[in-house]
């Protein structure tokens, strides 16, 4: 097994703070669509957006969760890093597996999530074609 060095974790703060930066994006997107649905909703009272929030409900769920796993996986590597500094490296070689784990379920939540919104914006583009050929 090679040495965990300070290095390595801190290897993980540049990647990690793009995808919470993308993951941000995502959450604000869902939120401007989210209302825009529920003003739509108030004035129309259509079943059809009840369909369209419950799918924005649990898109943004797995969003919180993603984040919440790339939070906790940034604040292990910190921690990793700290536990390199006092010396307690198997304990920080552990840390960092959980770390790494972490950032695994964040990642694997955002390919969930890719596939919910295509499913979504697949039946939006079966309408869409439906309404051209007619």
């Amino acid at each position: 097994m090679s040495e965990l060095t300070l290095t390595t974790p801190a290897l993980l703060f540049s990647a990690i703070s793009l995808i919470m930066l993308a993951y941000t994006n995502r959450f604000l997107a869902y939120a401007a669509v989210i209302r825009n649905l529920h003003d739509k909703y108030l004035e129309r009272m259509d079943d059809s957006l009840i369909e369209q929030i419950k799918n924005l409900k649990l898109r943004l769920n797995l969003t919180r969760w993603m984040q919440i796993f790339g939070i906790t996986s940034l604040l292990l590597c910190v921690l990793t890093m700290f536990l390199i500094y006092v010396e307690y490296k198997i304990l920080a070689v552990w840390i960092f597996g959980i770390a790494l784990i972490l950032l695994i379920l964040s990642l694997a939540l955002l390919i969930k999530e890719i596939q919910i919104s295509i499913r979504a914006l697949s039946l939006h583009i079966s309408d869409i074609e439906s309404y051209l050929k007619k």
